[in-house]
C-alpha cells in the first residue's frame, strides 16, 4: 500500500524540519514547504493526502492558503498549527473547511493522533468505494467534508457512475449515522404517484387512497432523503420539494396540516440542471437550494487506473457463493480494461457477471464478453501512445503541447479540454496561467458561473 503524502508548510525551517523528522518517522511521505506559494507549486504538480500548515507565516497566511487550496480542490485535508491568540482565527478555519487546528506548542502524540483520525476517516471509505485513482481520492475527500454539514447536497455525474453509493457514503459518514436513509428514483415513480411517495397523503385524499400513508419526507426525518434522477421530477412537484427544503415543512396530499420535518436531502441528476433552468424546465431557485455543496462524479473512462481493482472486486462478489476460481484470459483482460464503458462501472459489473456465468472451465474469454465490447471505440493506453525516446523529453513542453491541443479543439473551452486531458477545472486554469496560454476570459468566466 502505498504511503500517505503530507505536505508540511511552515516559513521556519526548524518547524519544519521538526515535522519532516516526526511525520517520515511514522512512516508518511513528507514534503516540505516554506511559503504558501509555495505548497501551491506542489499542489498543482502532484497529489497530496494531506496539508499541515502554520496559520501565521509571512506572505501568503494559513487562512488564506486555505482559502486557496479549497478555491483549487475543495477535497484537500488541511490541518493548521496556530500559536497562542490565533484561535478565533482557527475556528474562522474551520467554518471555510479546515479539517481541524492544533494549538502550538503541540504535543506530538496529539499531532500523530489528529493527522491519523484525518486520514482514517479516508480509509474507512475504502470499504465502500472501491477505487484507486486520485480522481476517487478526491471524491472520498470531498464526501469526508461534506458529510460534517446538514446542508443539501447535489451529486452530479453520468448514469452508472454510483451515484447512490455517494449518497450512503455521504450518509455514513454524518451525524445522521445512526438515522434512516432512504432512497427514491424520481424517473421510475408514476408523477402522479410520486408526490404521495415523497409527501404522504391522507385517508381518502385520491381513488385508492384507503388509509393514511407517511411520505419519505417523513419516514427520513431525522435523517437522510436521497432523491435520485431529480432532474426527471415535474414542475409543480419541484416547488413543492423546495418549500419543503426552505420551510423544512411538508404537507401530505389531501391534508391541511403542516407537518414538521429535519431531513437532510441529497440530490442526484445525469443531466445539467443549470442549462435547465435556463430553458425553463426546471426551477432555477430549486437549483440553487439543491446545490449548496456540489460533488461530481467523474465517469469511469475519466479514472481508468480504478478499472483493473474494479474487475477484482466485481469477480469476488459475484463469485462468492458458488465459490468458483474465476480467471480471465490475457485478451479479455486488455479489453476489459481499454474499453471505454458509456454505462460507467454499472456496465463493467454487468459485463462481469455475465461473463462469468457464460465462461467455461472457470476462465473468461472475448467471446464470453457483451457484443458491444467487442466492437466498441476502446481507450488507447498511455504506453501505447506516447514512446520515450533515448535522449528524454521536456516533460513540460509535452505538458504544454497537449494544453495546446486540447484548447484548439475545443475552441478554447476550459471545462471540454479539462475533460479531454483528464484535468479539473481549477487544474487546467492553473497550469494555462502557469504556461501563459492564451484563452478567452469571457468564456472562462461564463464556464465558471455554470
Amino acid at each position: 500500500m502505498a504511503r500517505k503524502s503530507i505536505l508540511v508548510v511552515d516559513d521556519e525551517k526548524s518547524q519544519r524540519e521538526i515535522l519532516e523528522m516526526i511525520l517520515s518517522g511514522e512512516g508518511y511521505d513528507v514534503t516540505t514547504a516554506s511559503s504558501g506559494e509555495a505548497a501551491m507549486k506542489f499542489v498543482a504538480d502532484r497529489h497530496f493526502d494531506l496539508v499541515l500548515t502554520d496559520l501565521k507565516m509571512t506572505g501568503m497566511s494559513g487562512l488564506e492558503l486555505l482559502k486557496e487550496l479549497t478555491d483549487f480542490d475543495k477535497s484537500i485535508i488541511v490541518l493548521l498549527l496556530t500559536a497562542h491568540g490565533t484561535v478565533d482565527s482557527a475556528v474562522d478555519a474551520l467554518r471555510l473547511g479546515a479539517f481541524d487546528y492544533l494549538q502550538k506548542p503541540y504535543d506530538r502524540e496529539k499531532l500523530l493522533d489528529t493527522i491519523s483520525r484525518a486520514l482514517t476517516q479516508l480509509t474507512s471509505l475504502d470499504s465502500e468505494i472501491v477505487s484507486d485513482s486520485e480522481e476517487m481520492d478526491k471524491v472520498k475527500k470531498l464526501i469526508l467534508k461534506i458529510a460534517k454539514s446538514n446542508a443539501t447536497v447535489l451529486i452530479r455525474g453520468e448514469s452508472g457512475t454510483g451515484k447512490e453509493l455517494m449518497a450512503r457514503a455521504i450518509h455514513k459518514n454524518s451525524l445522521r449515522v445512526n438515522q434512516i436513509f432512504q432512497a427514491v428514483n424520481c424517473a421510475a415513480i408514476n408523477e402522479n404517484l410520486l408526490e404521495s411517495e415523497l409527501f404522504g397523503h391522507e385517508k381518502g385524499s385520491f381513488t385508492g387512497a384507503v388509509g393514511e400513508k407517511l411520505g419519505l419526507f417523513e419516514i427520513a426525518d431525522g435523517g437522510t432523503l436521497f432523491l435520485d434522477e431529480i432532474g426527471e421530477l415535474d414542475i409543480s412537484l419541484q416547488a413543492k420539494i423546495l418549500r419543503a427544503l426552505q420551510e423544512k415543512q411538508i404537507r401530505r396530499v389531501g391534508g391541511t396540516k403542516e407537518i414538521n420535518v429535519d431531513v437532510r436531502v441529497v440530490a442526484a441528476t445525469n443531466r445539467d440542471l443549470l442549462k435547465m433552468s435556463q430553458e425553463g424546465s426546471f426551477r432555477e431557485d430549486l437549483y440553487y437550494r439543491l446545490n449548496v455543496l456540489s460533488l461530481e462524479i467523474p465517469p469511469l473512462r475519466e479514472r481508468r487506473s480504478d478499472i483493473p481493482v474494479l474487475i477484482e472486486y466485481f469477480l469476488k462478489k459475484h463469485t462468492r457463493d458458488s465459490k468458483r476460481d474465476i480467471s480471465i484470459e490475457k485478451d479479455a483482460r486488455k479489453l476489459l480494461e481499454n474499453y471505454a464503458y458509456p454505462g460507467n462501472v454499472r456496465q463493467l459489473e454487468s459485463a462481469l457477471e455475465r461473463a462469468i456465468l457464460l465462461c467455461e472451465n472457470n476462465t473468461i474469454t472475448t467471446e464470453d464478453l457483451p457484443p458491444e465490447m467487442l466492437q466498441g471505440t476502446v481507450h488507447a493506453s498511455a504506453d501505447e501512445l506516447f514512446k520515450l525516446p533515448p535522449e528524454g523529453v521536456n516533460f513540460e513542453d509535452v505538458e504544454r503541447s497537449l494544453i495546446t491541443q486540447a484548447m484548439e479543439r475545443t475552441d478554447n473551452n476550459i471545462t471540454k479540454s479539462a475533460k479531454l486531458l483528464g484535468l479539473t477545472f481549477r487544474t487546467l486554469q492553473y497550469r494555462l496561467e502557469k504556461f501563459g496560454i492564451k484563452r478567452d476570459d469571457d468564456a472562462t468566466e461564463e464556464e465558471e458561473r455554470s
